[in-house]
């Protein structure tokens, strides 16, 4: 039960098939930024959900610009412990099931290029029953407990996509996934490729579109998916703006422009009335904190524990080394329509 290569073993050369029908790019252990470019050169599974709309915070926006080789890479604490903790709980999936994995590295479809997959880990020993040990892989994810309901039945579906991705590439029939939740819950399933023909078809079909259509013709996406990570992506690939640009028969900017308006306009009417619907919920408890509907609670009047206030402006004046180490810049922007379309048309 490991999931380390033999001793004495010799890892297997670039080009050389290491899966039923993928072939083998980059080592595991091969240079972070040799990994980050080569793949670069095709679609890998983490970037499938993202083009299928299956993730809000990663637009199929992103996934462009990434392949066209801009510095879109905003990992957080999330990833690094995600990459922390993988040896760990693909060791815990290992000694479960009394298989044997290894790493494995950059895989690519044999008869499509650019078709790409980072595994994980690659099952030598399946403990499925005899019948079914045929090659197989393993999924490693770590989640947040705040995810931990997406899990109840199953990964949830942007996992999904990954996997069945995973297993377009290299040729299996089925996969297997691990994933430790909150830093102490631990799950494990499989996905069968029978399970899910008609999906990895479409699947196949989206991606060689985004390929085609997108990347190799330099066309961006449509700018889909949560609004707030698209902007922080542009925001990341244009750090400093100038000039104008005439938008007259960009049809997508003007629609926007006057729906932005709109939007501003319900929104800060509906803030106006929630406000004044929370004042008169307050002005009906009089002394008390809490109101009552049949002898029931309905709501109450309870106390927060607000970020404290901070005045740079003094802490900038009288300790300016404490200021300098603990402020850092950080640049936003907000759109500011021109008076003959605010409210929209």
């Amino acid at each position: 039960m490991t999931d380390t290569t033999v001793a004495g073993a010799v890892a297997p050369a670039a080009g050389r098939r290491v899966t039923p029908t993928g072939r083998l790019i980059l080592s595991a252990d091969a240079d972070r930024a040799d990994w980050l470019t080569a793949r670069r050169n095709g679609i890998g599974s983490s970037d499938v959900p993202a083009i299928l709309g299956l993730i809000d915070h990663n637009p199929p926006l992103k996934v462009y610009y990434d392949k066209l080789g801009h510095d879109v890479d905003d990992a957080g604490e999330a990833a690094y412990w995600g990459t922390v903790n993988e040896a760990n709980v693909a060791h815990r999936w290992a000694m479960q099931n009394r298989s044997v994995i290894r790493r494995v590295g950059l895989v690519a479809h044999q008869d499509h290029p650019h078709w790409m997959t980072t595994l994980d880990r690659r099952v030598t020993e399946c403990p499925l029953d005899s019948d079914e040990q045929s090659p197989c892989g393993l999924e490693v994810k770590t989640r947040s407990a705040f995810k931990s309901a997406q899990w109840h039945a199953g990964a949830p579906d942007d996992v999904t996509a990954q996997v069945l991705w995973q297993i377009i590439v290299n040729g299996y029939e089925h996969m297997h996934y691990a994933v430790l939740i909150g830093g102490n819950d631990y799950h494990q399933g499989v996905i069968r490729a029978d399970e899910y023909r008609d999906v990895m078809a479409d699947i196949t079909t989206a991606v060689d579109r985004f390929w085609t259509e997108h990347v190799k013709a330099e066309v961006p996406p449509a700018p889909d998916g949560d609004g707030e990570a698209v902007t922080k992506l542009l925001r990341r690939l244009h750090p400093t703006r100038s000039g104008s640009v005439d938008v007259d028969m960009h049809a997508d900017a003007l629609d926007a422009l006057l729906a932005y308006g709109r939007h501003q306009r319900t929104e800060a009417d509906a803030k106006k009335a929630k406000n004044a619907a929370k004042a008169r919920m307050v002005a009906a408890l009089g002394g008390a904190q809490e109101a009552r509907l049949g002898g029931e609670r309905a709501y109450s009047l309870e106390p927060t524990n607000a970020a404290p206030k901070v005045d740079f402006e003094l802490m900038a004046e009288r300790f300016p080394e404490a200021y300098a180490a603990c402020v850092t810049p950080n640049p936003t922007e907000r759109i500011d329509i021109a008076k003959q379309y605010k409210g929209g048309i």
